[in-house]
């Protein structure tokens, strides 16, 4: 499975930077990651990387929500299919925890 990953840009040269990643354990990885495609960005900025380019600037917010989501995603591998749902996965899923789905506006009736 290919899943682009939120890293945060440590240093770099507007083409190649060193960005740090977190696994759902806490664990911190330091990576070596591509900017051609989002260009320089300072110390600080999440981008999402995919196959070691980032692809595109997260905001810190966005960031996080997909970190969520994969930590969601290891819970739910890492689970026995027969038990109960688990609590932990509506923490990580606050933003769409207790609210209605929405259809995009295009698929919507007037």
């Amino acid at each position: 499975m290919c899943i682009g990953v939120p890293m945060r840009i440590e240093s770099g040269d507007g083409v190649i930077a060193v960005a740090l990643s977190e696994s759902a354990d806490g664990a911190v990885e330091r990576n070596t990651i591509d900017m051609m495609i989002v260009g320089a960005q300072p110390p600080g900025t999440w981008v999402l990387a995919f196959h070691g380019a980032a692809r595109r600037v997260l905001d810190p917010l966005e960031a996080r929500q997909i970190r969520d989501a994969l930590a969601a995603l290891a819970i739910a591998l890492d689970s026995d299919s027969a038990a109960p749902p688990n609590a932990a996965l509506d923490v990580l899923f606050a933003d769409l925890v207790d609210r209605e789905p929405q259809l995009p506006e295009h698929l919507r009736t007037s």
